[in-house]
């Protein structure tokens, strides 16, 4: 057995998915299209021990339980049965940036995690097959696998994988990340998909995806910041009206959440080419170019944002040589 340590950035998806086919599975009810933060990173090391009596887990130093090491310890359970091997794990991992909060913690973690898990365990999958065992952890987290602008589609745990659109390089898009809170969301996005189904609007924002995906997809071919932005915008409003309407209905935005998406559209009315989306949290996702994420810091500072984030477009899971431990 080795050490290993993987990198990855979380990713923000312009048409989200929310909702499953299969619960067991995290497979989604819509295809998905996002891009990686590349400002924003989980590290994960992994090591496999004979002398481990159980396996021990850190997030930010501090031990991992109840439902979130369970999700940990079915994952390295996986990676055992994938490896023919028994071994506990001794795994830590650490955030630049608050998890459980819209930022798509758990998508870097998982991502981190299998691949970190995998090579310490003598693995070596490739890409798909990565994606695919994300998945498995957490759904979003197989986007966090290729790089740049990824695509999640397929229907069973075969074809359900995540595949690169366009590398980080193929356009200077950029995320203006409006943190307006670091406080832990109360339901997790885990939870939150099996409340989906209940709402009345869930079938028709199902039905809406493929038009939004098609847009979104040919923005990013294009390099087109007004062909991605609607399609960006109609689908985060439509699966926040989604959980709004859930049985019990999951309400994410805070004070804050509210001031940036009715001051969004603003700017834009004043010739500003910006727009924003929304992950399963309270904090906003605005999205411009490069030439003006200046401008939309700014003016996000202005309006009491406490703090903000600029991410151009992130590289995909990869191995590191240092160590947490």
């Amino acid at each position: 057995m080795e050490k290993a340590t993987a990198v990855a950035n979380p990713n923000i998806a312009f048409v989200k998915y929310w909702g499953k086919t299969d619960e067991e599975l995290n497979l989604p009810a819509n295809p998905s299209l996002s891009m990686n933060l590349a400002a924003l990173t989980t590290v994960t090391t992994v090591e496999f021990r004979r002398d481990l009596p159980a396996d021990l887990v850190t997030v930010d130093d501090r031990p991992l339980a109840g439902p979130a090491l369970a999700r940990v310890l079915a994952h390295l359970d996986r990676v055992r049965a994938l490896a023919g091997i028994d071994h506990k794990a001794w795994v830590a991992s650490r955030n630049d940036f608050p998890a459980g909060t819209g930022l798509a913690s758990s998508a870097s973690a998982f991502a981190a995690l299998s691949l970190a898990a995998t090579r310490a365990a003598g693995l070596w999958l490739d890409e798909a097959a990565l994606s695919q065992l994300a998945r498995l952890g957490s759904g979003s987290a197989c986007r966090s696998v290729p790089a740049g602008f990824c695509l999640w589609e397929g229907e069973d745990d075969e074809t359900s994988y995540a595949r690169q659109v366009a590398p980080a390089e193929h356009w200077n898009l950029t995320d203006v990340v409006a943190i307006v809170s670091r406080e832990h969301k109360p339901v997790g996005s885990h939870d939150g998909h099996s409340l989906a189904p209940g709402s009345p609007f869930y079938a028709a924002r199902l039905a809406a995806v493929p038009g939004w995906l098609a847009d979104a997809g040919r923005g990013i071919r294009q390099r087109n910041l007004d062909l991605l932005g609607p399609a960006a915008e109609a689908d985060a409003l439509a699966m926040h009206g989604v959980m709004l309407t859930s049985q019990p209905p999951l309400l994410y935005w805070e004070g804050g959440t509210l001031a940036v998406l009715k001051a969004v559209p603003d700017w834009r009315r004043e010739g500003l080419d910006v727009y924003f989306t929304m992950d399963a949290g309270p904090n906003v996702h605005c999205l411009c170019l490069a030439a003006t994420a200046a401008e939309v810091e700014g003016r996000l500072r202005r309006l009491g944002v406490p703090e903000v984030v600029v991410s151009g477009p992130g590289q995909g899971v990869r191995l590191v040589d240092h160590y947490l431990f």
